[in-house]
């Protein structure tokens, strides 16, 4: 008798607090309850790290000295995120977790992943940014939600109410 191959849940991380949260929300109510054994989903954290280019942009003369900076403050960034998410994992007892950074705009490594993982569903967290802010910054979740060729979840933070 052959097993079936799990479903894949890709949840995209990045070094905000929504992110987190919809990491540990996802575990709660995906992973909660279940042994290793019984794991609905194969689940696969994955975190953009931006190219040291494109974090500089276009500063001019004297950019490219900096870059070699901007990179090793990258590499740092990004290995903090996946140790902050290993740390969650292991919190919620889900030990069966692949972690993965790759570079480039979150966007594009995202929908990459669900193609490369042939995954069933995309987690995100919802930076809760206003129209001004989404309109100039662009959203992640939103483009994932139009490209992913998967069904895309969006974790909103609930706001404390004083």
């Amino acid at each position: 008798m052959a097993t079936a191959e799990k479903p894949v849940m890709v949840v995209g991380i990045d070094d905000s607090e929504h992110s987190f949260y919809a990491l540990e929300w996802t575990l709660e109510h995906f992973f909660g309850t279940a042994s290793s054994a019984v794991t609905p989903f194969k689940l696969v954290i994955v975190h953009a790290k931006p190219s040291p280019s494109s974090a500089v942009g276009l500063a001019g003369p004297g950019a490219a000295d900096v870059l070699p900076y901007v990179d090793s403050d990258l590499k740092k960034i990004a290995a903090r995120v996946v140790e902050s998410a290993k740390e969650i994992c292991i919190a919620k007892s889900v030990n069966d977790v692949t972690l993965e950074v790759t570079e480039g705009d979150a966007r594009n490594v995202l929908c990459e992943a669900v193609e490369k993982h042939h995954a069933s569903i995309l987690v995100l967290g919802s930076h809760g940014y206003g129209a001004i802010k989404r309109a100039v910054l662009g959203s992640v979740s939103d483009y994932c939600a139009h490209h992913a060729h998967c069904t895309v979840m969006i974790v909103k933070k609930p706001k404390i109410k004083h």
